[in-house]
């Protein structure tokens, strides 16, 4: 089966990058049309075409033909679609698909749509109050109470711009910090996948090593080993190479969007208090260039609130792909195209290499103990004489069939877990000379060597099978199971508190800024801050005065 190897976007940098990894950490496939993104045009190469280019042996049985088609997120993602003149969007999700950004962007166009408003109303505001000399006349008394409005609509206003700088640092701390924990997580699924990849071959390169009074594995299994373990350490290496390169560019589009978001929540707590601060005393010049920086992060803002409503989106949009490709993981996706689970050659040739390995070593153990351990030669036979005597070893037990199919060890066979401790009662003292002069089938040096070609099958039976967890996706249901449950939800509240934060600054400094304008153009503000002064100075002087007068009579 072929597949698309999709790539993410960079504003989508939290769940979708798990895609990015596990279609080439899970999955066993050739792409057919790579997606070009920040995280580079090759994501993690072809085990397919890297690992094996003969026919596989013994395979495994694989999924029926009859496959159906499942649309991912199917009523979530129908949104109006930017590049369809605006028709509904029904294709699902499909990170590969440009309709479905297109669609996913279109969430956060009203936030857009509110900047622009924005920028293009309160420009031409500021161009009537600047060039036209636009001001607002009260007179009298109107003026004193409509200042104390003012001043507690600003107070009002600069708390909820406040409030929002908080949610905003609280929100994005939170986010990074889950973001950072779901890359790290799907990093680490990553390396043991790689290091799956490790342990076959390493414990491969040791069978080639494994000889029995100097018995060792046929010729062409160590050839057929070599070729394989080339195969398997260049998947490897391109994984793990990728993985970290991958991982380093992720991380660094995740501290620039939280330094953004610090930048940005700083910046608009020091205008929104120096603008309430400025515009109470009048600073008429200095408040004019607070009002224009405020207008341009306003709209800075509702720019970011609509980058993060769609970020919102396209990560819940893959959060519910996940949890129903988990319950469909046969069913042909849009993730299937990155993480296909019916290709089975790669696994399929290790899987058999492996196997034939194990029967081969046990047949190489067998050989021996039936030649050789388990034989009464006399003492002129040099070659195999030893003065072995005593009980006949059992023989070690063949795990796989024929056909290399599974089958069970009969109770006169010893089996791989327990062979060691059984031919310790086998084992002789041996003289200067190399002979048993105790009873016993085994000298300590044989012993050692079937012990090592014991534990390097017992190793190949333990770390191979894993292998089939990579061919039929139970490893990846099971990544995605745990993301959809344990990582989603808290990125997605922690988005909402982002996005509740940057609505809440917009708005805030929004309407502050009409304040900052009014209220620093009132007239006679410097009379009424005039008289309200005098006033307060005129009480202190005269509980003063009437504090000085009575002491003396206190004091009668």
């Amino acid at each position: 089966m072929t597949g698309k190897r999709a790539l993410m976007c960079s504003p989508v940098v939290t769940l979708v990058a798990l895609s990015v990894f596990l279609s080439s950490g899970f999955v066993l496939c050739h792409p057919r049309d790579p997606f070009k993104s920040i995280l580079g045009e090759e994501n993690m190469g072809s085990w397919k075409d890297e690992i094996m280019s003969s026919d596989s042996n013994g395979e495994a049985p694989g999924p029926t033909n009859d496959v159906s088609t499942l649309v991912l997120a199917e009523n979530r993602t129908k949104r109006p679609d930017i590049l369809a003149k605006f028709h509904k969007y029904r294709g699902g999700w499909d990170i590969a698909n440009k309709h479905y950004w297109a669609s996913v962007g279109f969430t956060g166009a009203a936030a857009f749509i509110l900047a622009i408003l924005w920028f293009i109303s309160f420009g031409l505001a500021l161009l009537v109050h600047y060039f036209c000399g636009w001001k607002i006349n009260i007179n009298g008394n109107e003026s004193s109470w409509f200042l104390r409005l003012c001043l507690l609509l600003l107070i009002v206003f600069t708390s909820a711009a406040a409030i929002g700088c908080i949610l905003l640092s609280v929100g994005q701390v939170e986010f990074h910090e889950e973001a950072l924990h779901t890359l790290n997580y799907v990093v680490n699924q990553s390396e043991y996948t790689v290091q799956t990849l490790r342990n076959v071959t390493g414990y491969l390169s040791l069978a080639k090593t494994v000889s029995v009074a100097q018995i060792f594995l046929p010729s062409d299994v160590k050839d057929d080993i070599d070729r394989l373990n080339v195969d398997l350490n260049n998947a490897a290496d391109t994984l793990e190479l990728k993985t970290s390169e991958n991982s380093s560019k992720i991380r660094n589009v995740f501290n620039k969007v939280k330094s953004a978001l610090i930048i940005v929540a700083a910046v608009m707590l020091l205008v929104s208090i120096l603008g309430l601060v400025l515009s109470i005393f009048g600073h008429q010049h200095v408040i004019h260039i607070f009002i224009i920086s405020g207008w341009l992060l306003v709209a800075v803002t509702f720019i970011l609130c609509g980058v993060f409503v769609i970020l919102n989106n396209a990560i819940s949009d893959t959060c519910l792909a996940m949890g129903e490709w988990v319950e469909n993981p046969h069913a042909e996706t849009a993730l299937s195209n990155i993480l296909p689970c019916v290709d089975q050659r790669t696994t399929n040739q290790t899987l058999y290499k492996s196997k034939q390995v194990i029967n081969d070593i046990a047949n190489l153990v067998n050989g021996f103990v039936g030649s050789v351990a388990n034989s009464n030669p006399p003492p002129q036979a040099t070659s195999n004489y030893y003065n072995q005597s005593g009980p006949l070893i059992p023989p070690l037990c063949y795990p796989y069939d024929a056909q290399l199919q599974d089958r069970t060890c009969s109770d006169q066979e010893l089996s791989m877990q327990n062979a060691s401790l059984v031919w310790q009662n086998y084992t002789c003292t041996v003289s200067a000379y190399g002979l048993c002069n105790s009873i016993g089938r085994l000298t300590p040096s044989m012993y050692l060597e079937l012990v090592a070609a014991v534990n390097v099958s017992y190793a190949l039976e333990h770390y191979a099978p894993p292998l089939l967890n990579l061919q039929n996706c139970d490893f990846v249901r099971d990544t995605f199971r745990n993301i959809t449950s344990s990582y989603c939800p808290p990125l997605e509240g922690h988005l909402r508190i982002v996005n509740g934060g940057l609505g809440l600054i917009s708005v805030g400094v929004m309407l502050s800024l009409a304040l900052w304008i009014l209220y620093a153009n009132l007239p006679q503000r410097e009379e009424v801050f005039a008289k309200l002064s005098s006033r307060i100075t005129g009480s202190c002087r005269g509980k003063t005065t009437t504090s000085a007068n009575a002491t003396p009579g206190y004091g009668a």
